[in-house]
């Protein structure tokens, strides 16, 4: 029997225009929320002085996990763009609402994904 899914439950994140130290409480706060491909001790990293940093990660947004959730305090706003089919954008988009003020800075949609871009601001 095929266990194939009925939509794709995987919603790509891209942080950039913080410091690591507000990606990595985004990506923290995330983490204790979905499955993702970053682990509690993959710290983001600033390699350079002059370039921008952009951060990644992978959310499984199927089974978000119950409980209580760490408050995610930001030192300053930050710019997130996640991608991903239509039905993981709308379970992440509710999920980020509930721990961070969330500005709507544009959605882009597409054939099979939609794209999401957003200023992330402490409750």
């Amino acid at each position: 029997m095929d266990s194939e899914r009925p939509h794709p439950e995987h919603v790509s994140v891209e942080i950039s225009g913080c410091s690591k130290d507000d990606a990595r409480v985004v990506f923290d706060t995330l983490c204790a929320c979905f499955a993702s491909d970053r682990c509690a001790d993959d710290v983001p990293e600033e390699l350079s002085d002059t370039r921008p940093a952009v951060w990644l990660g992978t959310f499984d947004v199927a089974d978000a996990r119950e409980g209580a959730r760490p408050a995610a305090r930001l030192s300053s706003p930050v710019v997130a763009d996640a991608h991903g089919g239509y039905w993981a954008i709308d379970r992440f988009r509710t999920t980020l609402d509930s721990l961070f003020t969330v500005h709507h800075l544009s959605t882009v949609p597409g054939d099979q994904e939609e794209e999401l871009h957003v200023r992330l601001e402490s409750r």
